[in-house]
């Protein structure tokens, strides 16, 4: 059986900067025109939009990784939502007038910040006719972007790849081919509350991650055996914390959203551990009956809290949204991680880059046995 390897990319808004240091510390190890090292490539929210960047420029993973690590280093809050106070103003006084209409009157999605930015930056940025063409050259297998959706509770995956590879539907989750484009990554990345949900083929969407029960399903659907994920938990969430009083409102939104963009995945590579266990006790007739295959993972995280090295540069943000943060009780001392998936300027992006590295570094030889890397390239 052929070995196919999959990059599975979760979510974390201005966390995923730090997919694109782990990734810098791999591509160094490969030729200047070399093909991604992943046939098949999967995104959730932020990490729908480097995964969506990196498949079209999968035919050179050095101009892939380059390319992301320009624009992640150059971040400012203002490419992706509206950040000014006379904006901020300005979206909150639409919002406040919409929720007094009537929905027939007001079809507009509602949200706490004005992302149009972000569907400027990605329009500018990715051009997803490449996508097709790379599947074409064989340079890829395919690519998956996941998205939640509001109409029925259910987790989609929207996927490009080879012509023999079908749509599936599974509890709670399904493959559907098409041909990917801006909407796509904005629904997989529309926060609820916070960004505005997205219509795509009459229904509505919100990120990927809400829905996502089983992140692994559509790397392992598109016929992965060997998958590369890079996780965005910090470390902070295995220290328990003593509360004197209540959680407050702002340490509550925290642990949401790091439960939407982290605990499913550690359930999910849990769960697969133990299938792989299952699986090594039976025999191959066994396994090609019921169509199980051994699946191999590798998992990068954070060594350090984001949320601590996202106090540090707290001041960064622009005053118009530390002052909204700070009506929901978020501040430099709030023990939330909100600040860290909300701070898309370049000094913590930078940091985050530089950790992923490191971090990678760390496991270097651990990553090059994982994709076959010769000691000596």
């Amino acid at each position: 059986m052929s070995v196919s390897t999959a990059l599975v990319l979760g979510g974390g808004g201005a966390r995923a900067a730090y997919q694109i240091g782990v990734l810098k510390a791999l591509v160094q190890f490969y030729p200047r025109n070399h093909n991604v090292p992943f046939d098949i490539i999967c995104g959730t929210s932020a990490g729908a939009i480097n995964a969506t960047s990196l498949a079209t420029h999968a035919s050179c993973f050095h101009l892939g990784i380059k390319k992301l690590d320009w624009v992640w280093r150059h971040f400012e809050t203002h490419k992706v939502y509206r950040a000014s106070i006379p904006q901020v103003l300005r979206h909150l006084g639409r919002m406040a007038i919409k929720g007094l209409q009537d929905d027939k009157v007001s079809t507009d999605a509602a949200s706490l910040l004005d992302n149009q930015p972000l569907r400027e930056l990605l329009d500018k940025l990715i051009d997803f006719k490449r996508i097709d063409r790379n599947i074409s050259n064989d340079a890829l297998k395919a690519i998956s972007v996941d998205a939640s959706s509001y109409n029925n509770s259910r987790s989609y995956s929207f996927y490009q790849g080879n012509k023999h590879i079908e749509n599936w539907q599974s509890a709670k989750r399904s493959g559907i081919r098409s041909l990917l484009n801006t909407e796509h990554l904005l629904a997989s990345s529309a926060i609820p509350m916070v960004f505005p949900s997205i219509k795509l083929n009459q229904a509505y969407y919100c990120d990927g991650s809400v829905h996502q029960l089983s992140p692994l399903s559509s790397p392992v659907h598109l016929g992965a055996n060997k998958i590369f994920v890079i996780n965005l938990e910090s470390p902070h969430k295995n220290v328990p914390i003593e509360f004197e009083y209540h959680p407050k409102t702002a340490t509550i939104g925290g642990h949401l959203l790091d439960t939407i963009f982290s605990d499913t995945l550690n359930s999910d590579l849990e769960r697969l551990q133990r299938e792989n266990q299952t699986l090594s006790f039976m025999s191959k007739e066994g396994r090609d009956s019921l169509n199980l295959r051994h699946i191999e993972t590798l998992v990068i995280k954070p060594s350090q809290d984001l949320s601590r090295i996202a106090d540090r540069f707290y001041d960064d943000m622009p005053f118009a949204i530390k002052i909204l943060l700070k009506f929901f009780g978020i501040n430099r001392q709030s023990d939330s991680s909100i600040v860290s998936y909300l701070l898309f300027e370049k000094s913590y992006t930078t940091t985050l880059i530089d950790l992923g590295y490191q971090d990678a570094m760390d496991r270097i030889d651990e990553i090059k046995q994982f994709f076959d890397i010769p000691t000596k390239v």
